[in-house]
């Protein structure tokens, strides 16, 4: 099958761009004939990253060359009408309203060919804006099928558009290498890893760790501008010498030491959709304390492998973290950890993907 995929990829840093590239790889192992099309400017700085990595993170998928703006919906028609003359499935990813006219104008014009299934990560907005609902049923009623990696972003897409929707786990795609050997015993430290912003509960998690007075934290991410106070907050709440504050974009190789530095990864959010955080911290043989959204609470076994609290509550979240380090709790946590099946998560993903295009299988 001629496969083109319009998304974000190298050289723009975060997960999604290596989601992408190791979809278009496993698509062309499997025999498929595939193409690449990213972004030449993503969005605005306040919400999305502009500027490009200095080198590679992983194995590069090509790109080519084409004029893809978020400000540029013309460019969209004509990525949209060249996708459609040379593919048989075009697959796009949205995980922004901003992108979602262009995209919306890609779609348009691919269908005149060929058929569209799109991937939609963050089906459901975590900050919402005026628009988002519109420009998100715009894009969904002009495409074949969608992917979603939650029920419950398979239930707000279908109050929008009478179109198939499927659900995938979310298949692993850090390139983080191996993990490091971990020394035996308490580290007294936690970890909170990756972009910082205000719906990831950050601020929560601090204020949960002065309940803690002989436990340490690592932030470790991007920062953005909703959430570029933590400095301050770390100082008033007295935590100075307890965070260790890393900003700024973390190469994927340094994820395994990070990892093997902490106790147990927290993720405080707020809101979530899908993220791939709790089999990157099994992997590195780290239990999980999480709230109860997204797709947390179905990769972690509450009381088994990791510990669950409530989202925006910082006295359960605090609770959860005394539980975690009472005594012999870690350990019974960290030895149940399962280690995830990478190959058969990313075998039905795809299965998932190309069924939604049935006629050119």
């Amino acid at each position: 099958m001629r496969i083109t995929v319009v998304g974000p990829a190298y050289p723009w840093p975060g997960g999604l761009p290596l989601l992408v590239t190791d979809l278009a790889h496993r698509l062309a192992a499997d025999g498929h004939v595939v193409s690449v099309q990213t972004w030449t400017r993503q969005g605005p700085a306040r919400l999305l990253p502009t500027r490009p990595l200095a080198a590679p993170e992983g194995a590069v998928f090509p790109t080519e060359p084409a004029p893809l703006s978020w400000r540029d919906p013309l460019g969209g028609w004509r990525v949209g009408r060249r996708a459609a003359a040379r593919s048989d499935l075009v697959v796009i990813v949205h995980y922004t309203t901003v992108q979602a006219p262009v995209l919306t104008a890609v779609v348009r014009a691919a269908r005149r060919g060929a058929r569209v299934v799109a991937i939609c990560a963050n089906a459901v907005p975590h900050e919402r804006r005026p628009g988002d609902r519109l420009l998100l049923a715009l894009l969904l009623r002009s495409v074949d099928a969608a992917v979603v990696h939650t029920e419950a972003e398979r239930t707000a897409l279908a109050a929008l558009a009478d179109r198939p929707v499927a659900v995938a786990a979310l298949p692993p795609h850090l390139p983080d290498g191996p993990p490091r050997a971990r020394a035996r015993g308490t580290r007294r430290r936690l970890l909170f890893f990756g972009k910082v912003r205000r719906y990831k509960g950050v601020d929560l998690l601090l204020q949960a760790l002065t309940g803690l007075p002989d436990v340490a934290l690592t932030v470790a991410g991007e920062v953005y501008p909703d959430a570029a106070d933590l400095p301050a907050l770390v100082d008033r709440l007295g935590l100075r010498d307890r965070v260790d504050l890393q900003p700024g974009y973390l190469p994927a190789a340094a994820i395994p030491a990070l990892f093997a530095a902490a106790d147990a990864l927290v993720l405080p959010y707020r809101t979530a959709t899908a993220s791939q955080h709790v089999a990157l911290a099994h992997r590195h043989g780290l239990p999980v304390v999480a709230t109860r959204v997204g797709n947390f609470p179905e990769g972690i076994d509450d009381g088994v492998d990791g510990l669950l609290c409530a989202p925006g509550d910082v006295s359960d979240l605090t609770r959860a973290l005394r539980e975690l380090y009472t005594p012999g709790r870690l350990e019974t946590l960290r030895a149940a950890a399962p280690v995830p099946d990478d190959e058969q998560v990313w075998k039905t993903y795809i299965e998932t993907l190309l069924a939604g295009a049935p006629h050119v299988r």
